[in-house]
């Protein structure tokens, strides 16, 4: 679990997390950060807002996040939960990445794509932190269908999901309106949901509210905002961000470092112990699953702890 900015409330989610009875009987912690966690909130952050720099709170941030996917690759832990980091910061620290999702593909060499998650709703992004200016130049066909592939996985293998309903988003209000808003959803977006097995696309005023109803195990939206914006109305600090297609499961709270209200025993920490369940659930599944393969290679043998699966 790295803490983010400490100039921000990731020490703080971070400590409450780790106060959470479920968190406790579910996984154990190691903690990645400047500070750690267990220390007093309101003088640690404060102290960081007084003398600390942007430029090295970014620095430490993204050394807390390449020690945390050396941990995941080495197998010492079985996920990786991250408090926010601010953008801006982590650019001036030396580490030139829209964020999260994209240092961590750079770090492992996965293909990716990145998820918000609630009991109410999945979306993942075709195309991530890009100006709306450029979405129209990096949403391909190899973009659609390679989220597509990725999603199906992901829900497969960490959610459980055997045969799962993914549906496509539309670029252009109403879908386009047969070309008279914009040709690309039936130029660009049908033929790619075609080729990718997936059903649309849908307009966006709709499609999301379809999924909620049970239709779609996921959406693929086209843009950051139509995407996000469509998860955060209807499960705003109950959702997680998720990394699909790493070596291991990754997740992070929904919102951002609320420099505003750092150090003040504010902050909500609900998103965050979502985040470390989630990925201690997703790590269970995969350890179950290993086992399960190596068990068919070897004499059958029972054991029971009596307690259910923890992740590390």
């Amino acid at each position: 679990m790295t803490v983010g900015d400490p100039r921000g409330i990731g020490p703080e989610i971070v400590a409450k997390a780790l106060a959470d009875q479920l968190v406790g009987e579910r996984c154990d912690v190691v903690v990645v950060g400047a500070e750690g966690a267990g220390v007093d909130i309101a003088e640690a952050v404060g102290r960081w807002r007084a003398n600390g720099s942007a430029e090295l709170a970014g620095k430490l941030s993204g050394l807390a996040i390449e020690r945390a996917v050396e941990l995941a690759m080495a197998g010492e832990v079985d996920g990786i939960v991250t408090a926010p980091i601010d953008k801006s910061a982590l650019f001036a620290g030396g580490y030139d990445y829209p964020g999260h999702t994209e240092m961590l593909a750079h770090l492992t060499g996965a293909r990716v794509a990145m998820m918000l998650a609630s009991d109410k709703l999945r979306v993942v992004l075709a195309t991530t932190h890009i100006p709306l200016r450029e979405v129209s130049e990096k949403l391909t066909a190899e973009s659609i269908t390679e989220a597509a592939h990725i999603t199906r996985e992901g829900l497969r293998s960490w959610f459980g999901i055997a045969d799962p309903r993914i549906a496509l988003c539309a670029l252009n209000p109403h879908g386009g309106d047969g070309g008279r808003f914009g040709n690309e959803d039936t130029s660009l977006l049908a033929p790619a949901a075609r080729a990718a097995g997936i059903d649309g696309p849908f307009p966006a005023d709709t499609v999301f509210v379809r999924a909620m109803r049970g239709e779609f195990d996921a959406v693929i939206a086209p843009y950051h905002d139509v995407g996000m914006t469509a998860i955060k109305v209807a499960s705003f600090g109950n959702a997680v961000n998720i990394t699909l297609g790493l070596p291991f499961p990754r997740t992070s709270p929904d919102h951002g470092t609320a420099l505003d209200i750092a150090g003040q025993d504010r902050a909500d920490p609900s998103s965050m112990i979502a985040a470390t369940l989630l990925c201690a659930s997703i790590a269970a599944r995969g350890r179950s699953r290993a086992g399960h393969r190596a068990s068919a290679d070897r004499p059958t043998e029972t054991r029971s702890s009596g307690r259910p699966s923890r992740a590390r």
